[in-house]
């Protein structure tokens, strides 16, 4: 086993502790040589599916493969695969606790929590598994066969990675295609991507949009799909409505998505770090009934149009706070006196917290990456909640 990675050692410390002894490692960078006697090669989700080192790797005939395709072909219990742009990460937890209610135990993973392959041994045919799906991931998964698949929506993201719309799309309708021909493809017929993956699948379809509204506490339109997407899948699995509708309504919410972190001299402060596309952060955008806000946006962008958004900010933000590498060109873009441009995040708090008055929301929904400033969008939610809480003394 060979173990690659661009880091030097000293940043990789208690990686490395945890490897097995005889484990062959190269750090700090490495080129070709480095496929020499190997068999398989696993890239992190973060490598490009077109990597020059993945393409060399084909074209000597190795196996270029991942971690959720192995555990595609070795899980013995059947999956529900949830993907989609936005709310994924949402309806897979709404799914796991709707499913939980259900005569099966069942454990949730993929693109979310611990690695799903380090959990294999857990799992029995009597289990269900929930995964979230990502595009990364599912691009890398030679036959994602799953007895549930649902598609929250499909709107341009990580374009930088599959180049076109049209590779995104066919990416994410990967999930359909390959639901069991006696499975269920949960999707939603409000989303005009999504409506045509009808006719890509040999399995049943659903329409969770259809289903009536359900009873939860998160705010905006989007948790209200989402909860629809959870309450169709408990409903094909054979899960009673009366415990569906308590575990939706009983569900908190998911860290980073337009959570709430807290509330000083009347405002409401949210983290909405997962909101790393236009589209996301629009969402969050409206999700709060009127009420005047303060946000906090920017970051590296992804290739993405961000016109819808930039009207969605005019509209409902009564300032904007910039940050990050997309700091001047949001503020040209909005051209106006609510515009503040921040020299990082406690500052961007800063501001907020002078600008906002009793009845205001602050909502960090950044609308870009985060990998400009941070590590990851958890990263970034985490630094934001913070900063928050150290400027109020909380």
């Amino acid at each position: 086993m060979r173990v690659c990675d661009r880091k030097s050692e000293s940043e990789l410390t208690a990686f490395l502790e945890q490897l097995p002894p005889g484990v062959d490692t190269v750090l700090g960078g490495y080129d070709e040589t480095v496929l020499d006697g190997m068999a398989a090669v696993y890239p992190s989700p973060g490598v490009y599916w077109d990597d020059p080192l993945l393409e060399e790797a084909r074209r000597r005939g190795l196996e270029v493969s991942s971690e959720l395709d192995l555990f595609f072909r070795l899980c013995p219990a059947p999956i529900v695969g949830v993907t989609g742009t936005n709310g994924k990460t949402t309806t897979t937890n709404l799914v796991g606790r709707v499913l939980e209610r259900g005569e099966r135990p069942v454990l949730v993973g993929g693109n979310l929590g611990d690695t799903v392959i380090d959990r294999l041994d857990q799992v029995t045919p009597g289990h269900t598994v929930v995964l979230e799906i990502s595009s990364q991931q599912l691009e890398t998964i030679a036959e994602p066969r799953t007895q549930v698949g649902v598609v929250t929506n499909v709107t341009g993201d990580h374009l930088d990675r599959h180049h076109t719309l049209e590779r995104y799309i066919d990416i994410k309708a990967r999930l359909p295609e390959h639901v069991r021909p006696d499975g269920w493809a949960v999707l939603n017929g409000e989303d005009a991507v999504t409506r045509t993956f009808a006719g890509r699948t040999r399995a049943q379809v659903v329409w969770f949009d259809r289903l009536p509204a359900q009873p939860i506490k998160l705010p905006g339109a989007h948790n209200q799909a989402n909860a629809k997407a959870a309450a169709a899948v408990g409903q094909v699995l054979g899960v009673p409505e009366p415990e569906i509708a308590d575990a939706i309504a009983s569900f908190e919410g998911v860290e980073h998505r337009i959570e709430l972190v807290g509330e000083w001299g009347g405002v409401r402060w949210y983290n909405d770090s997962i909101a790393t596309n236009p589209v996301a952060a629009t969402t969050g955008l409206l999700a709060f009934d009127g009420a005047p806000l303060v946000l906090i946006a920017g970051g590296r962008g992804g290739g993405t149009d961000l016109s819808g958004w930039l009207e969605a900010a005019r509209s409902r933000a009564a300032a904007v706070i910039v940050m990050g590498e997309s700091a001047a060109a949001i503020r040209a873009a909005l051209d106006g006196d609510r515009v503040v441009e921040a020299r990082d995040l406690r500052d961007a708090v800063a501001r907020a917290a002078e600008l906002a008055q009793p009845g205001w929301v602050v909502l960090l929904s950044p609308a870009h990456k985060s990998f400009d400033m941070f590590r990851d969008f958890e990263d970034r939610g985490r630094q934001f909640k913070a900063a928050v809480r150290e400027h109020h003394g909380a």
